[in-house]
């Protein structure tokens, strides 16, 4: 190994001081580290000098100490900047500090700003306190003022008050006879109601047409229009079937806006009616007299003159039968017989007797035959009580009232009722009192005889009279 290598002496300049001396880096030598103590040369006489210091032993290298700058008499030297600290990966680096700035004299430092902390993601910063002003001798604060509570708010959509429901219900259309045809032998005429569609919208007379042509006819007055064609003509069709010929025809309704410029609109919409002639194919034309293929009235079946015989209790007001049987003392019994005639010509029905049991057989003893001789209401003549006919509403209905009563002896608190109405063709020329004629009713109080105009006994089996039983009828005291 060589010796180190000493710089040579700069020459003696008197009153001129040498530059510091540095001293060199030593080399490095890995894996060895010695120190080595050598003597000091004697100072030369007058100056100062400095003396390299022997490089380490190898394997140490001394500690990189940054050189000082010269000083410079009245010049400050810079400000000392900490250098950046190494980047290690995954540790955050330490928070910046700012340096104090230097001291001037007479020169009031800034006020210190607090530095932003370090942003933390997922850590909401602290919030911001306004910091106090700084101090100045002789300087009183301004006083604190009171902070008015800010009212104002950012405006807001009204909200709508909630409507309460509707009771609501659509309303529908409804059918209207507007359209009435009348078809003769050869022609079909037409009636047409301007309001069409029952909306109050009147039709103009050119926006409909019977299968291309025009109205023939118009009534002002009750708002009318009138088409007339021959079966052949206006765009008839003919379709033939087994028993007829059927001539079609089509009433069309187009409607035009009322305006095309300032009002393109209509109130009305279009519609196609079909009208329809019937005519039969087969006719009669024999001279011949025609002779009649139907049965004699007398002598019809009992299926083709079915009738139905009924006797019910109906409310006070006669509208409904009556659902319960229980009545009171003094109530009024409501009794309405009737008949359903169904096929057969119109009717008229009558009641010949009544009696009133405490059994269901109607010559069981007590009895009270409250209608006798052939259609007499004699019980408000024995009791005084209001039993009466009413008034006769139609013809195949007869209603009549019984006041409430009980049999003193053996009263089981129940009666039935047993009456035989029959029905006539033709009305009695001395029966009329359920009509309002009470004249005619005189005979009541003698014996009027038979009320019938025929013997029934020969037509018993067609169902023209009946026996009809009603009960039970529980009575209350």
């Amino acid at each position: 190994m060589n010796p180190p290598q000493v710089p040579a002496r700069p020459p003696f300049v008197p009153s001129v001081l040498p530059p510091p001396q540095v001293p060199a880096r030593p080399p490095f030598v890995p894996g060895l580290c010695r120190l080595r103590l050598l003597p000091v040369p004697p100072l030369c006489p007058c100056c100062l000098r400095l003396l390299p210091v022997p490089p380490l032993s190898p394997g140490c290298a001394p500690p990189q100490v940054p050189a000082r700058p010269p000083f410079v008499p009245g010049v400050l030297p810079p400000p000392q900047v900490p250098g950046r600290p190494p980047f290690v990966p995954g540790v955050l680096p330490p928070p910046q500090v700012p340096g104090r700035p230097p001291f001037v004299p007479g020169v009031l430092p800034p006020p210190q700003v607090p530095g932003r902390p370090p942003f933390v993601p997922g850590v909401l910063p602290p919030p911001q306190v306004p910091g106090r002003p700084p101090f100045v001798p002789g300087v009183l604060p301004p006083p604190q003022l009171p902070v008015k509570e800010l009212t104002w708010k950012f405006p807001q959509m009204p909200v709508e008050p909630t409507s309460p429901p509707v009771q609501f219900q659509l309303r529908e259309p409804v059918s209207v006879s507007s359209v009435a045809a009348t078809c003769d032998e050869n022609m079909v005429h037409v009636q047409v109601k301007k309001d069409l569609f029952g909306s109050g919208e009147l039709i103009q007379a050119s926006d409909i047409s019977l299968g291309g042509c025009g109205v023939t006819g118009e009534d002002s007055v009750a708002q009318l229009l009138y088409f007339q064609s021959y079966l052949q003509a206006c765009g008839s069709q003919v379709v033939m079937t087994n028993d007829s010929l059927v001539y079609s025809f089509s009433l069309t309704y187009i409607p035009r806006a009322i305006s095309d410029t300032s009002a393109p609109i209509v109130r009305t919409s279009g519609a196609v009616i079909g009208i329809e002639c019937h005519y039969l194919r087969l006719h009669n034309v024999s001279s011949n007299a025609l002779q009649p293929s139907w049965v004699p009235y007398a002598a019809t079946k009992t299926a083709e003159e079915l009738l139905v015989f009924s006797l019910k209790l109906m409310t006070d007001d006669w509208k409904f039968e009556r659902p319960s049987n229980i009545y009171y003392m003094g109530d009024l019994i409501h009794f309405e017989a009737s008949v359903k005639q169904y096929n057969h010509v119109p009717l008229r029905v009558f009641v010949d007797t009544c009696v009133v049991t405490a059994v269901p057989d109607a010559a069981a003893a007590p009895s009270y035959l409250f209608i006798q001789n052939h259609g007499c209401l004699v019980d408000s003549k024995l009791t005084g009580s209001s039993s009466r006919f009413l008034p006769r509403t139609q013809d195949f209905k007869l209603q009549f009232q019984l006041e409430a009563f009980r049999f003193q002896q053996g009263d089981t608190g129940s009666v039935r009722v047993s009456s035989w109405p029959y029905t006539l063709m033709v009305p009695p020329p001395w029966w009329a009192g359920a009509g309002g004629e009470d004249q005619l009713c005189s005979c009541c109080d003698g014996s009027c005889g038979s009320r019938k105009a025929r013997d029934l006994t020969s037509v018993s089996d067609s169902g023209w009279e009946k026996e009809i039983s009603l009960g039970p009828l529980f009575i209350r005291g």
